[in-house]
């Protein structure tokens, strides 16, 4: 039988803010929502980059595992590393095997019932310690309007993943004349307050630094004169959301 391959954009060896500890850090290709503050473009394509498989990654890892400590280990993210399922799964496995902590930081949008995916969904989640979700904005069509997708199934993992008593860390990006909005931030904590599992609630004020690479990719870049939110607004998000 062939080996799984996944299809990685680059790797980097000491995260320490991707999960808990310091981590190690593979961001996979391909995503199918196109968020309008996304900073990463190249990582949207499937199907490209370097060819890895799970055993391949996980020796590249292991050498810094000495800095791990208790609570470190190896972080998944992207790109969306859903997309990439099959991979993700072969790499958590192994890396359970080996001992080693397992975090995949996802915005949730392959999440569907249908199978094969969702069987495949709940065995990743059996060997997953922490799951970092990306609320990237909780009213379905301010989130069609910025990520160019719905987001009633990301919600809905979301509330399958805190059944389930998985740690999660949410992810909230702060856009100014976008998610900068008191009442949805308010709805967005309401529904935070339905999950049994969250620990960690962080703030991400939107920043323009990949707009370059939009230059170079030739995609027109959306939030085109947008400011970052201001530190008092930046302060707010966090109160309503209960962030530090």
């Amino acid at each position: 039988m062939s080996e799984i391959i996944g299809y990685i954009n680059k790797f980097e060896s000491f995260g320490a803010v991707d999960g808990p500890g310091v981590r190690y850090l593979i961001f996979l290709n391909g995503c199918k929502m196109r968020c309008a503050f996304c900073h990463n473009p190249e990582t949207w394509a499937e199907h490209q980059g370097e060819q890895y498989t799970a055993d391949q990654v996980l020796e590249k890892a292991m050498r810094f595992k000495p800095y791990w400590k208790k609570d470190g280990g190896i972080t998944v993210s992207g790109g969306e590393p859903l997309l990439q399922i099959d991979f993700v799964l072969d790499l958590f496995k192994k890396a359970k095997s080996k001992g080693i902590t397992t975090c995949i930081d996802t915005a949730g949008q392959p999440f569907t019932h249908e199978e094969p995916f969702y069987s495949k969904w709940k065995e990743l989640m059996s060997v997953t310690d922490t799951v970092m979700l990306d609320i990237k904005n909780i009213d379905p069509e301010e989130h069609k309007k910025l990520t160019g997708v719905d987001n009633a199934n990301i919600l809905q993992m979301a509330q399958e993943i805190s059944d389930m008593g998985i740690r999660i860390w949410i992810r909230h990006v702060l856009v100014p004349g976008g998610s900068d909005n008191d009442e949805l931030l308010h709805r967005t904590r309401e529904f935070i307050d339905t999950l049994k599992t969250v620990e960690r609630v962080e703030v991400l004020p939107y920043h323009s630094l990949g707009v370059p690479k939009y230059a170079e990719l030739g995609i027109p870049y959306r939030l085109e004169g947008v400011e970052s939110p201001t530190p008092e607004r930046i302060a707010n998000a966090k109160e309503i959301l209960g962030a530090f």
